[in-house]
């Protein structure tokens, strides 16, 4: 009889918020707040699934084939593609699952939920293909997204399942690299405002998608990709006012994106400067795509005031969380500003090394 433990980390988005759908470039992070799913085989053809947090029991037939999935129902979804590559049960499993991911934050619970399952079916029952934290960032891309028909991009996934800080090129061919293994000074705030996810991050990308379609048969020529932030004013008047602010954010976005890559390329890292460029981008999610709450506002200036760096809002908006650097020896007072500003939780954070198997013994 086998027991396995898997561990999944959250992740914050510390550069590229809405862009990964437009095929543009995301900085982002795994942290150390995890999803932990302990394993251990039974005698049956079921999964019994104990979600502690959420008081919640959920039996699976190993063998459902899953034709109809339900909406986000995620761990249907991975089973059915984890078969295709060779990952079939062949005996039931009780599993315990915990964590101190803050539910629907902007820090990726689900998707941290999704990528430990994914790595505990594949220990408990093999697949037809190499392992590799690049293979099961895609399968939790598959799972998630592709599977479901669902708006969002690969940024969750490759920042869980390759961890640390990576640079994720979103343009086809899409590649990735870690571009850093630690950040001192790093600190999420947690609004308990529910974010609003697929709503939002579709009617977003709709317009940008518009915007971008629009300057595009105007303008032939036109790359977003060799973009700069200064071809603005050349393209602005080929677009409808309503969706003038979503073409200014992808360019707007795009740069700072780019900018803070150069300054995490530096053999040492100005946290001034990657927390001015920050709230740069902070500015366009609040102003441009009009994403955040009076709460997420009233907790990023909070943390301005106490002398933070830089903060922004963290994920798809309409509340979450938020990211926030500030100089490591002043991390208490900032995060005493954020709670004094309303934030359900506020803590220091580290980089994580991403999703992997702590455990996996005969008992």
């Amino acid at each position: 009889m086998k027991k396995i433990t898997s561990l999944a980390p959250g992740r914050t988005c510390l550069f590229g918020d809405h862009q990964d759908y437009l095929g543009l470039p995301v900085i982002a992070c795994a942290i150390d707040r995890n999803i932990k799913l302990t394993a251990e085989q039974n005698s049956t053809n079921t999964f019994v699934l104990n979600m502690i947090d959420i008081d919640e029991v959920r039996t699976i037939d190993i063998n459902a084939a899953f034709e109809k999935l339900e909406p986000r129902d995620y761990f249907a979804s991975s089973l059915r593609v984890l078969r295709r590559y060779g990952c079939v049960p062949n005996t039931g499993y009780t599993i315990t699952i915990t964590g101190d991911i803050p539910i629907n934050s902007g820090t990726s619970s689900s998707s941290a939920l999704l990528m430990a399952w994914i790595r505990f079916l594949i220990d408990a029952f093999g697949i037809d293909h190499e392992v590799t934290p690049e293979f099961l960032s895609k399968l939790g891309y598959e799972s998630e997204v592709l599977e479901h028909g669902e708006p969002g991009g690969m940024m969750d996934h490759f920042s869980i399942g390759v961890g640390n800080i990576v640079y994720i090129n979103t343009k086809q061919p899409f590649s990735y690299r870690i571009i850093g293994t630690g950040l001192k000074g790093l600190i999420t705030g947690v609004s308990g405002v529910p974010k609003e996810t697929i709503g939002l991050i579709g009617e977003i990308k709709g317009n940008a998608l518009m915007s971008i379609g629009i300057v595009k048969q105007n303008f032939p020529d036109f790359d977003l990709h060799a973009s700069k932030i200064e071809d603005f004013d050349r393209y602005r008047n080929c677009l409808p006012d309503r969706l003038i602010p979503f073409f200014e954010a992808a360019l707007k976005n795009y740069h700072y994106t780019k900018e803070a890559l150069k300054e995490f390329e530096k053999p040492v890292l100005d946290l001034k400067k990657i927390g001015e460029l920050m709230n740069q981008h902070h500015e366009v999610l609040r102003d441009l795509l009009k994403i955040t709450v009076p709460r997420i506002d009233a907790m990023i200036n909070a943390a301005l005031r106490a002398g933070a760096y830089g903060a922004k809002i963290v994920g798809s908006g309409g509340g979450g969380s938020i990211v926030v650097i500030a100089d490591p020896q002043i991390e208490n007072a900032v995060i005493e500003a954020i709670l004094d500003a309303g934030a359900q939780e506020a803590y220091a954070v580290n980089v994580d090394p991403g999703v992997r198997t702590i455990e996996n013994i005969e008992i």
